[in-house]
């Protein structure tokens, strides 16, 4: 018999540990400064930054009362202070106060792995060389199915992933695909305006050549949709079967070509403060802005300066000096010498 495997509820602790627990929490918020206090977090906007969903299915989540902010139900704009403890469905959650500032990684997934954290057949998965984090987790901007390769997006913003998802922005991904057999110019036409599928219409935006050879070619299609397998269905519609995708491009972040399969790199932060303008994040732009600006070198006082400065004008002047000086000794050897001519 397989033991079924139950969520833990949260501890109960006693009188005398819920005593102590509040107390630190009083003596957090006591050191917090005012302006802290009323620029806490929200509580829907902390679990979607920590990655647990979008800020509407967090608040769904508090309107259903299954989340609980130090053992008494949450409420839809509640705001978190230090020392506070939240619980999803009972279970405990390692959140900071504090939104931590969004980054990205760049990971070139190659085939066989899968998007996901937890897999029951223990199959390797996108997360398992990633770096970890201590109050969130890794989210995937979109996923790519088990035979797809290329750019995949993460990110330890949750709110972050569902804008760059969201169809309002229009972010286009552009795959690579080998395709059996070349397309006639009547069959691309059918593809950019549209083709029916079982869970609606789809299509391309743009459709090229990539060169190939004998019946395999290459396309370079873009979409703005991430349906489950769409790309290869939108080609198995026309009777083309896809024996290899590749994504390439999603939005405006390209796969670099040095980076290797199974290899990341982090956005850097030029490339990441323009993401988020796109999206509408700019309170985090303002915050990581002044870290790229050189730190000036700290002045001196007039006085100060004005004083290493004839320092360092007698010390050159004393070793010039030093060096037109000739020896003694060479001075007796020259007389020696004039006298005896």
């Amino acid at each position: 018999m397989s033991k079924t495997s139950k969520s833990k509820p949260a501890k109960r602790h006693s009188k005398s540990t819920a005593k102590k627990i509040s107390s630190k929490r009083d003596t957090a918020r006591k050191e917090t400064k005012p302006t802290q206090l009323a620029t806490a977090p929200k509580l829907h906007k902390l679990l979607a930054q920590a990655g647990f969903g979008s800020r509407l299915e967090m608040e769904a989540l508090i309107a259903e009362g299954q989340i609980t902010v130090n053992n008494v139900t949450a409420h839809v704009g509640q705001r978190i202070y230090p020392g506070d403890n939240i619980a999803l469905r009972g279970k405990l959650l390692k959140i900071g106060t504090m939104p931590s500032k969004p980054r990205v990684i760049v990971y070139h997934k190659p085939a066989g792995e899968l998007v996901t954290h937890d897999d029951p057949q223990n199959r390797p998965t996108v997360f398992r060389t990633l770096p970890r984090l201590r109050e969130s987790k890794w989210v995937s901007i979109g996923r790519l199915d088990l035979n797809t390769e290329g750019l995949l997006l993460l990110t330890n913003s949750g709110e972050l992933a569902n804008l760059l998802m969201h169809p309002r922005f229009g972010f286009e991904r552009t795959y690579a695909a080998r395709v059996l057999g070349a397309l006639s110019n009547n069959e691309q036409q059918k593809l950019l305006n549209g083709v029916k599928l079982k869970d609606g219409i789809a299509k391309f935006n743009s459709i090229a050549q990539a060169g190939g050879k004998g019946a395999n070619c290459w396309y370079h299609v873009k979409i703005s949709e991430g349906r489950n397998r769409e790309v290869r269905r939108i080609f198995e519609s026309l009777g083309h079967a896809v024996s290899r995708l590749i994504r390439i491009q999603y939005g405006p972040i390209t796969l670099p070509r040095y980076l290797r399969r199974g290899k990341w790199i982090e956005l850097k932060q030029p490339a990441l403060q323009d993401l988020l303008v796109k999206v509408g994040m700019s309170e985090y732009q303002k915050e990581t802005a002044p870290q790229q600006q050189k730190s000036k070198p700290k002045r001196t006082n007039s006085s100060k300066r004005s004083k290493l400065i004839q320092q360092q004008f007698s010390t050159k002047n004393s070793k010039k000096k030093d060096k037109n000086k000739p020896k003694s000794g060479a001075r007796k050897t020259k007389r020696n010498n004039t006298k005896s001519r």
